[in-house]
C-alpha cells in the first residue's frame, strides 16, 4: 500500500495560508525539505529543484513544494526571498512554513526524511515524488548522479496515470 500524504495547511511564501488540496491536489508534485540559512546542501538541492522546475515547465499539472525544517526562522518573508533567488515560478513552486507539528508530521511520519527541529536542523537531501492521488511514490537522493533525470522521467510517467 502506498503512503498517502495527509491533508495539511501551511503558510506559503506569499504569506497566505494554503491547503494541500488547493495547491497540490490532483497534481503530481515533487517535495524537498530545506532551510533558508543552510550552509550545507540546501542551496545545491534547491538549484537542482530549479532545474526540475525548468525541465517540467511545460507540464501544467506538476507542482513543487519546498518545506522548511526551521519554521522559527523561516517566515514567509525569508521563504519569498529564497524562492526569488532560485527563480521559483509562483503558483507552481511553493515554499512552505508554518506549524512545526505539521511540518514534522510530513517530514518524519509521511516522507521518513528527518525531524523539523530548528536547533539541530536535521533534514534530508532527498526529493519526494507524490502522485495525483496524494500518494508518496518514490524518493531520489539529490546528490546521486542521475537523480534529476529520474525524478523528471518518473513525474512524466505519473502524469499519464489515470486520475
Amino acid at each position: 500500500m502506498l503512503n498517502s500524504v495527509p491533508p495539511f495547511t501551511l503558510t506559503a511564501e506569499t504569506g497566505e495560508e494554503v491547503t494541500s488540496g488547493a495547491a497540490l491536489g490532483g497534481r503530481v508534485w515533487i517535495a524537498n525539505f530545506i532551510y533558508t540559512t543552510c550552509p550545507g546542501p540546501c542551496p545545491r538541492t534547491t538549484r537542482q529543484m530549479s532545474i526540475v522546475q525548468s525541465r517540467l515547465k511545460d507540464e501544467p499539472d506538476v507542482r513543487m513544494a519546498s518545506f522548511t525544517v526551521d519554521p522559527e526562522n523561516d517566515g514567509p518573508t525569508a521563504m519569498a526571498a529564497y524562492a526569488r533567488r532560485y527563480e521559483a515560478i509562483p503558483g507552481r513552486w511553493y515554499f512552505f512554513t508554518g506549524s512545526k507539528d505539521v511540518l514534522n508530521k510530513l517530514a518524519l511520519d509521511t516522507f521518513f526524511l528527518g525531524k523539523v527541529d530548528g536547533k539541530s536542523v536535521d533534514h534530508s537531501t532527498r526529493f519526494v515524488l507524490v502522485d495525483r492521488k496524494g500518494r508518496y511514490r518514490n524518493h531520489y537522493d539529490s546528490v546521486e548522479a542521475g537523480a534529476i533525470d529520474a525524478v523528471v522521467r518518473d513525474a512524466r510517467i505519473l502524469l499519464k496515470e489515470p486520475q
